[in-house]
């Protein structure tokens, strides 16, 4: 079988192997339907009908085929004010300037919320800078060394440091001067 065969479908020559596979597996669907369908029950047929045409079960001409069968037998049942139209979910005309519209599909591709992620790690990495931050901070404060934020207070400590030794010793001099003026 050559390739061109493959992509035969009850008469139609679809473009890909895949559509070829799609009308395929829709044949399987139509006769399954087929084998299950009770015609003499026009709200069956009706259910089926609408279900097949919410839940996009036919996306290829075979199945539109069967649908559009669906729709006559349903017509023949006087039921035309409650018979839906066939969805064709495909572009035919590629011409520029036509006001295409594709219609959105029923089901929406879950998006990923990314944004509350990024959100999420940037509170934690802020959190964790201003952490360093204070810390910084605080270790500037209490670091012996002057710097820009203590060097008043390092300055008087050691200044008052420098007092404190100077008085001991000025003290420590005076009691060796009283020692040496009693003794002559």
């Amino acid at each position: 079988m050559n390739e061109k065969n493959d992509r035969i479908v009850e008469g139609y020559c679809f473009g890909t192997a895949e559509d070829a596979e799609t009308a395929r597996q829709e044949l399987k669907k139509i006769e399954y339907l087929e084998e299950h369908m009770e015609y003499d029950h026009p709200e069956n047929l009706l259910l089926v009908y609408k279900k097949a045409l919410e839940n996009r079960v036919f996306q290829t001409p075979v199945g539109w085929e069967y649908l559009k069968e669906l729709q006559r037998k349903l017509k023949e049942q006087d039921r035309d004010k409650e018979i839906p139209p066939i969805m064709i979910h495909t572009v035919f005309a590629n011409r520029v300037g036509d006001d295409i519209r594709i219609p959105e599909p029923r089901i929406k591709p879950k998006q990923k919320n990314r944004s509350r992620l990024n959100y999420t790690v940037s509170v934690i990495f802020n959190v964790i800078l201003a952490a360093a931050v204070a810390a910084m901070f605080v270790i500037a404060l209490n670091a012996s060394s002057p710097n820009i934020l203590n060097y008043e207070k390092v300055l008087q400590n050691r200044y008052s440091a420098w007092e404190q030794e100077l008085s001991k010793r000025e003290a420590a001099v005076r009691e060796k001067e009283r020692e040496w003026i009693k003794e002559k």
